[in-house]
C-alpha cells in the first residue's frame, strides 16, 4: 500500500478492515496526512497517540463548536437530517465554558455513586438477558444480547418506561446507520423527528409527575446564558440531550461488547484465562476490550488559531481529524498493539477519549456494563462460537457491528426474581 491509496472516505474499505493498514501507514509515513475531499476543503488527519491527545486537550485551539464533529461540514448534515441540525448534540460540539455548564447538568447520573446504585439493577437484568436465549443453543449476539443492557442502562438513567426503550434502540439505529444498506431509508430523517417529538411528550410527562431522572433534571435545571444570566433549557436543549445520551448510550457499549465477544472467540486463549480468572483480568480485559474496539473511530475538530500538530503547521480554519481507531493501536504506545491480550496493562487507550473536557462522561456505566456481560458469557456461556462473520456497520464514524451469529451448549434459566427497585 502507498500513500496514494489511503482513503478515509471510503466506508466499504471500514467494513473490508482495510483501514489497519491505511493508519499504520500514516502512523509509519505521514502522521499528519492531508486528505483530500470531493465535496469540501480537505482535512487533516492526526492518527498519533501523542498528537491526539495533545489537540483533544486543548479545546481553545481545537474547537467542537465551529464546524461540529463530523468530517463532513454542517451543511452536508443538514442535507441527511433535514432542519435537525445535529450540530446541537449539546455536550459534544459545544466548548468550554458553554460545554461545561451542559455537562454539569447530567454528569450527576454518571459519578460513580450513582453508577453503583445502578449496578444491582443491571447485574439483575444481564441474568434476564442471558436467560432469554441460554435454552436456544444460538442466538445473534448483537441483538439478542449486546444490545439490551445499554439500552436498558441508558433509558433507567433518563427515565423512559420499559414499554418505550425498544423505540430508542430502533432511532439511533436509523441515525447512526444512514449510510448502510440495512438502515438506509426515507425514515432516517424521520427518526431525528420522532425522537425530538419523544423527548417532549416525556419532558411534558415530567413537569406534571417528577421522576428521580434526568429528564426531570434537566426540566428544572437552572444555567447560567451567554449574557450571563440564569436561564432554563429550551425545547431544543432539551431534545438535543435526550438524541445525545441515547445515541451515545447506546451504541458505543453495544459496539464494545460485540467486538469484545468476537475477539474472545477469535482469541480462544485470552478467552480461556478470562474464564480461569474472571475477578483477576476482567478489569483489564474491559479495557483492551474498548481500547481493540474503537467504538468511534474519529471526531473532528476545527483549528481556530494557527498553530502546529506534531512539530507541523496547520492554519486557522483547518479541519482536523483525530482518529481514535489508529491512536489505539500507535505502536510507540503500545507494546505488539494488533495483539489482543486481556491482562494488557498499563492500557491508557483512548476509546473514552484522550483527556481534556470531552472525556467520555459514560466511561464508568460503560466499564460496568462490560464488566456484567462478560462476566455472565464467562459462567454462562463458556463454549460460545461464531456461526458466521460479524456483519460490520457501513460507517468511517462508529465501528459498529450489526449482527453476530454464535451458538453454545444450551443451558437452563436461573429466573432471578422480581427487578430491584
Amino acid at each position: 500500500m502507498q500513500l496514494d491509496d489511503v482513503d478515509l472516505l471510503d466506508l466499504d474499505r471500514f467494513v473490508a478492515q482495510e483501514h489497519y493498514d491505511m493508519f499504520a501507514l500514516l502512523r509509519r509515513e505521514d502522521p499528519l496526512h492531508w486528505h483530500e475531499e470531493p465535496d469540501g476543503p480537505g482535512f487533516w488527519n492526526v492518527v498519533r497517540y501523542d498528537d491526539l491527545v495533545e489537540v483533544n486537550r486543548q479545546a481553545e485551539i481545537f474547537s467542537s463548536e465551529v464546524g461540529g464533529i463530523s468530517i463532513a461540514d454542517p451543511i452536508a448534515i443538514d442535507e441527511k437530517f433535514g432542519s435537525f441540525d445535529l450540530r446541537g448534540v449539546l455536550m459534544l460540539t459545544t466548548d468550554p465554558p458553554k460545554h461545561t455548564r451542559y455537562r454539569k447538568l447530567v454528569n450527576r447520573g454518571f459519578t460513580p455513586r450513582m453508577i453503583g446504585l445502578l449496578e444491582k439493577y443491571l447485574r439483575h437484568r444481564t441474568t434476564l438477558i442471558v436467560d432469554e436465549v441460554i435454552e436456544d443453543g444460538e442466538c445473534d449476539f448483537v441483538i439478542d444480547v449486546a444490545a439490551e443492557l445499554p439500552l436498558q442502562a441508558i433509558a433507567e438513567i433518563m427515565g423512559v418506561p420499559q414499554e418505550d426503550r425498544q423505540k430508542l434502540f430502533d432511532w439511533s439505529n436509523k441515525m447512526i446507520g444512514i449510510d448502510d444498506p440495512e438502515y438506509a431509508s426515507d425514515d432516517n430523517r424521520a427518526a431525528a423527528t420522532e425522537l425530538y417529538s419523544y423527548a417532549n411528550s416525556l419532558a411534558a410527562q415530567r413537569r406534571e409527575d417528577p421522576r428521580d431522572d434526568i429528564i426531570t433534571r434537566l426540566i428544572n435545571a437552572e444555567v447560567i446564558g451567554d449574557d450571563g444570566q440564569p436561564t432554563t433549557l429550551n425545547e431544543f436543549e432539551i431534545d438535543a440531550f435526550m438524541l445525545l445520551l441515547s445515541v451515545a448510550g447506546n451504541e458505543t457499549t453495544r459496539n464494545a461488547t460485540s467486538h469484545g465477544l468476537w475477539q474472545l472467540m477469535t482469541n480462544p486463549d485470552q478467552f480461556e484465562r478470562l474464564k480461569a480468572d474472571r475477578d483477576g483480568l476482567m478489569d483489564t480485559a474491559v479495557d483492551e476490550i474498548v481500547r481493540y474496539a474503537s467504538p468511534v473511530l474519529h471526531f473532528r475538530r476545527t483549528v481556530t488559531a494557527d498553530t502546529e500538530i506534531g512539530g507541523r503547521p496547520v492554519t486557522a480554519g483547518d479541519k482536523v481529524v483525530m482518529w481514535h481507531v489508529s491512536a489505539n493501536r500507535d505502536e510507540d504506545q503500545f507494546e505488539d498493539p494488533d495483539r489482543f491480550d486481556v491482562s494488557r496493562s498499563p492500557n491508557h487507550h483512548v476509546g473514552f477519549g484522550g483527556g481534556g473536557p470531552h472525556f467520555c462522561l459514560g466511561a464508568n456505566l460503560a466499564r460496568m456494563e462490560l464488566r456484567l456481560v462478560f462476566d455472565e458469557v464467562c459462567r454462562r456461556l463458556p463454549d460460545v462460537t461464531p456461526t458466521g462473520e460479524p456483519a460490520r456497520l457501513r460507517s468511517n464514524f462508529i465501528n459498529g457491528i450489526k449482527h453476530l451469529p454464535v451458538r453454545f451448549t444450551p443451558g437452563d434459566r436461573v429466573d432471578p426474581g422480581p427487578l430491584p427497585d
